[in-house]
């Protein structure tokens, strides 16, 4: 390719805001725009149009959003909004005016055709720059895997629905193949992620589809069966506790899926529970975890709770205190609670005094500090798995099987000779915090 068509590329700035699953929508569009030509621009000032992925499930991470787009105009000036809060077209557009066009959530084709309206594709795409498993923004040994759209429950804190619509799970034999085609790409972990992991498939009544030979449903645990068979280290995300879970700690304790479960419980006491309207509330979710954690010894279980929900009383936090402690939970991130304006919840009597949910989040990241610390400590002296993430003059940093990257702890390897990332190793564990642990390579 001569330099003069190089330069001449049309360049398309990505900002990405939200989770794991608005990256990958990210990377869909990143691996369209490669597809016909475009060239991705790491800054501002390069690109000749700047594409903002957005966030709106709480109104913090709506003005995030904003001030985002902001940013993007005031530094390039023309801009093409998509992504969740893109939902509420009218919300963008009233703050400002100038953006070139705005699409909801995971619309590719109105994305591309926003694109090709204010920055037409080059003349000769450049097909052959996008490899098989796409385009992706995450280091090459790791990737997300998202299995479906949208979500159909109606938890009253939660405006994801209205935003990305009930659910629609994609066909099993794609999403292997998918799988597949990354771990052939040199990919060593993948972390499945949708709104309801554990609800895969009950949109399409768990339809039948032939895989390498195998008729497999498009089910939970058909999923986690097929994709224990491609070697890689398989993560799963936002799994909700439904009996029919229970099948898939076997796989875990087979090593054929790493016994992590990330599952964003949000609260313990029934009554809150009842008021967010979370779905598999019943009362034996801790008799579930014990269960597990006989089959499963080495499960790490990670959530997310939220304190300060309306009517949330002092007892009701107490019990959630309690039941942390009882089950352990290896890994949690909480949420102060804050009303949307277009959630139930924002309508509920009780609504709790700011500083009575501060004061209640320092108690439950005080506990769950104290409960990490201990998981970490009794670590020391023990060998485990390590996925190398980087490595420098200094050492390496990786990531055991109980952690996931961005949001989970590290491990920090001195003296990593001979090591890169991707590799997977054996570490001694010789310190440790209540998030990170510290270690040598061990001798073979």
């Amino acid at each position: 390719m001569s330099e003069e068509n190089i330069i001449s590329q049309p360049k398309v700035g990505i900002v990405s805001l939200g989770c794991p699953k608005a990256l990958v929508d990210s990377e869909r569009i990143v691996t369209r725009l490669r597809s016909e030509g475009y060239a991705i621009s790491p800054d501002y000032q390069g690109a000749d149009l700047v594409l903002v992925n957005t966030c709106g499930f709480l109104d913090s991470a709506r003005d995030e959003s904003l001030e985002a787009i902001g940013e993007a105009i005031n530094e390039n000036g023309r801009v093409i909004v998509t992504g969740c809060l893109g939902a509420e077209a009218e919300v963008i557009t009233s703050r400002h005016p100038g953006v070139l066009a705005v699409t909801g959530p995971h619309q590719y084709e109105q994305v591309m055709e926003a694109v090709h309206e204010h920055l037409p594709a080059p003349d000769h795409p450049f097909v052959s720059l996008v490899p098989p498993s796409g385009v992706r923004l995450t280091p090459r040994h790791y990737a997300y895997l998202k299995i479906s759209e949208g979500c159909s429950n109606r938890c009253s804190f939660c405006i994801i629905p209205s935003l990305r619509g009930d659910l629609v799970s994609r066909r099993i034999d794609a999403v292997l193949r998918e799988a597949e085609q990354l771990v052939a790409s040199g990919v060593k972990e993948l972390l499945v992620i949708s709104q309801d992991t554990s609800a895969y498939g009950q949109d399409v009544r768990y339809a039948r589809y032939n895989w390498k030979g195998v008729e497999r449903e498009t089910r939970f645990i058909d999923l986690c069966e097929g994709l224990g068979e491609l070697g890689a280290w398989v993560r799963l995300h936002y799994v909700y506790p439904y009996p029919h879970v229970d099948a898939v700690i076997d796989l875990m304790a087979d090593g054929r899926i790493l016994p992590y479960l990330d599952i964003p419980f949000q609260h313990a006491s029934p009554s809150v529970l009842k008021a967010m309207r979370r779905p598999a509330n019943q009362e034996k979710t801790l008799d579930r975890i014990l269960n597990w954690r006989a089959r499963a010894p080495e499960l790490a279980i990670r959530s997310s709770f939220i304190v300060g929900f309306p009517g949330e009383t002092e007892e009701d936090f107490q019990f959630l205190l309690d039941w942390l402690k009882e089950t352990k939970i290896d890994r949690a991130g909480c949420f102060k609670y804050e009303n949307v304006a277009t959630a139930k919840s924002s309508q509920l009597d009780g609504q709790v005094p700011d500083e009575v949910i501060d004061e209640r989040w320092h108690r439950f990241m005080a506990l769950q500090a104290e409960l990490s610390d201990q998981r970490s400590q009794s670590l020391i002296g023990a060998t485990v798995d390590v996925l190398i993430d980087d490595v420098d003059e200094g050492g390496a940093t990786g990531r055991t099987k109980a952690d996931a990257p961005e949001i989970d702890g590290a491990v920090f390897i001195s003296h990593a000779d001979n090591v890169q990332a991707g590799d997977i190793v054996k570490v001694r564990v010789t310190d440790a915090d209540q998030c990170d642990l510290w270690g040598e390579l061990a001798s073979n």
